[in-house]
């Protein structure tokens, strides 16, 4: 018997996706219990880094009233954070895939 309950734009763009991936022969693996609790964890400590990041360049940018000084902060700001995201994200691909 079909769900009859409406359904949100996101579920429908989901099932459509799953149908396309079947469709195509990709597969999802699942994920053991160790390997999603790496993954929260890896999540957790980058979540972390970036909010003490976060926090580190609000105290620098309001001490700091020189445009040129605070466009620099603001790259570095920036990078870092592309950083966290690219390492997190590493981390979290590597145990995935079983190369953690």
């Amino acid at each position: 018997m079909p769900d009859d309950r409406p359904r949100s734009a996101i579920e429908i763009a989901m099932e459509r996706l799953r149908q396309k991936d079947a469709a195509a022969g990709v597969v999802q693996p699942t994920l053991t219990d160790e390997q999603k609790a790496a993954i929260a964890e890896v999540r957790s400590v980058y979540e972390a880094k970036l909010a003490h990041a976060e926090v580190m360049h609000q105290s620098t940018m309001s001490r700091v009233a020189d445009p040129e000084a605070r466009a620099n902060f603001e790259a570095q700001y920036r990078r870092d954070r592309e950083r966290f995201i690219g390492e997190r994200d590493t981390k979290i691909d590597r145990i995935r895939t079983g190369n953690a």
